[in-house]
């Protein structure tokens, strides 16, 4: 493995289109929602520990989280884990760790990944990264993944290939970015899917440090100057003090549209490895191994179910009897404190979070 090469796992978010399973105080990267035996966080490091030395592997997550993480990854170095005191999207935990990174090894070539993604063709996946980074080390380009699409989904954004501004590397193809969408309606969708130009933005991106850097310092000083006096202070016990008066200041930004949208040095290499953000639990219901004959996803030690088809029915206590009969497609979760019957629907969820927001629950429940 080449020292050089590095892994960032964004690790801070929420994931609160998985309530009531995922909640504040145990989000669904430390969740093992697949059944897999793991959680996300233990699999994509798992997956980056194939590619990069250990020891070049880096979290960034809330403090709130840092017992957690070791917890889960008791063999990550302490000095690799990135404490954000604030959620304040993509952007400025990229711009931590890019900065804290540059003071121990400014050659570095850095793939920065969400931790919790489905990934099902792992040598495929590995290939692709390893070739992405090897361009990135050559070049002063920034590189994200595309996902060929299998449908036209309106829950992920869109990268579209500038397909006339293409290098060919060996067997790997990079084109040239010419737009970056979010999330579109499905009329939208259909019509990125019929042009043959538009991926899934996976929300992988491959850099080495010194174009990233110099991006960021282009198109978001409002950022990178707060970073920026950090040089004296990361990897003392000063950084705690220092990251905490910078993230009061910053803003909060995603690097695509902070950076990539704006850049003309973003490039894509299309991929096929199996891939989902998981983000929902409709996206677990169609990618779980694990459905009975009628469709059913059920995770229950003492059940008793009849006539209940394409639904999700999970029960955390062991000693809980569940009784359901006569249910299509809808999610029946139990927890210590919150029961969920829900149609099977992603708007279900979304509508629910945002009514426990209004009538003053989330604080509790959330």
């Amino acid at each position: 493995m080449d020292k050089n090469t590095y892994c960032i796992i964004m690790a801070g978010g929420i994931g609160s289109r998985f309530w009531p399973i995922s909640r504040t105080e145990r989000p669904k990267q430390f969740i093992d929602i697949l059944g897999l035996g793991k959680t996300f966080i233990q699999l994509t490091y798992d997956r980056f520990a194939r590619i990069v030395p250990e020891e070049n592997i880096f979290v960034v997550t809330a403090s709130r989280y840092y017992d957690l993480l070791l917890e889960q990854l008791p063999q990550i170095r302490k000095e690799n884990i990135l404490l954000e005191p604030y959620k304040r999207n993509t952007a400025p935990c990229i711009a931590y760790a890019t900065y804290k990174l540059f003071e121990r090894n400014p050659e570095a070539t850095v793939v920065v990944t969400p931790s919790d993604h489905l990934i099902v063709n792992e040598e495929t996946f590995t290939k692709t990264i390893q070739a992405t980074l090897k361009q990135a080390a050559e070049t002063s380009n920034l590189y994200t993944i595309g996902i060929e699409p299998t449908h036209p989904e309106i829950n992920f954004g869109y990268i579209q290939a500038n397909q006339a501004v293409c290098r060919k590397n060996g067997e790997n193809t990079f084109y040239q970015v010419k737009t970056f969408t979010e999330k579109p309606n499905a009329e939208m969708a259909r019509i990125f899917i019929d042009t043959g130009e538009f991926y899934w933005n996976s929300g992988i991106f491959i850099w080495n440090l010194k174009s990233i850097k110099s991006e960021m310092e282009r198109y978001l000083p409002e950022v990178t100057t707060l970073f920026k006096g950090g040089e004296k202070y990361y990897d003392t016990p000063q950084e705690k003090d220092f990251i905490l008066r910078v993230y009061e200041d910053c803003p909060s930004i995603s690097i695509d549209y902070g950076v990539m949208e704006k850049t003309s040095a973003a490039w894509m290499i299309p991929a096929s490895f199996g891939w989902s953000d998981v983000g929902t639990w409709g996206t677990i219901y169609e990618h779980s191994p694990n459905k009975d004959k009628l469709g059913n996803i059920i995770k229950c030690s003492n059940s008793m179910i009849d006539e209940v088809k394409g639904s999700i029915i999970r029960e955390e206590n062991p000693d809980k009897l569940v009784v359901v009969r006569g249910l299509e497609n809808y999610i029946v979760i139990d927890v210590d404190d919150v029961l969920l019957v829900c149609p099977r629907s992603d708007k279900a969820i979304k509508d629910i979070v945002t009514d426990l927001a209004m009538k003053d629950k989330a604080d509790r429940y959330q």
